[in-house]
């Protein structure tokens, strides 16, 4: 394994933790609708537990209200039952075959809670990244060890790591600003 492997890997690694990030931002529930908050949600159909974005077409009616078209009629009580057991603290109605979801105004308390939840996974996200630059040094420092690569070449690589993790925190930082930011816009 060479040097720009070591890189390509670490870079390609920490793409995917900040990717992971970004999923798991989205559903940490802001006050504005959003459809992608229902995609955790799992429904009963017919022995099977599908997400729901396989049983009903999700959208969004305005900025606090989402729409739940079921594709069967027969599943509309199953999928309100779904959303209303979620997690999520969501209530919908059924109105005939549409449900709607209206997103409930967040509290001042709660606003603070999610961001204390949102630095919390950002932090995690940056332990994931700082772990993965020191898997790429510990690489660059055995081939260093077995002697396929020189002192000078080594300390090159956990330059251009750093280097790289540095932005990659500086990434992390930026989502977690900005989530924050919209969870307590009011």
């Amino acid at each position: 394994m060479s040097i720009a492997e070591i890189k390509k890997n670490a870079e390609a690694k920490m793409a995917k933790s900040v990717e992971a990030f970004k999923n798991e931002l989205q559903k940490i529930r802001t006050g504005r609708a959003h459809p992608g908050i229902l995609d955790q949600v799992h429904v009963d159909y017919y022995g099977s537990n599908l997400p729901l974005s396989q049983v009903a077409n999700v959208t969004l009616i305005d900025a606090r209200t989402i729409s739940v078209q079921p594709w069967e009629k027969s599943m509309a009580q199953k999928i309100e039952k779904a959303i209303r057991e979620s997690d999520l603290g969501l209530n919908p109605s059924s109105m005939g075959d549409l449900i709607r979801v209206p997103m409930p105004a967040l509290t001042e308390e709660r606003r603070k809670e999610l961001t204390k939840v949102v630095r919390h996974a950002g932090e995690d996200s940056k332990v994931a990244v700082r772990n993965l630059r020191r898997d790429a040094n510990d690489q660059a420092k055995k081939l260093l060890k077995d002697k396929l690569i020189s002192e000078d070449d080594e300390r090159r690589s956990v330059d251009e790591v750093q280097k790289l993790t540095d932005r990659v925190i500086a990434e992390i930082d930026r989502l977690v600003h900005g989530k924050e930011a919209e969870i307590l816009a009011v």
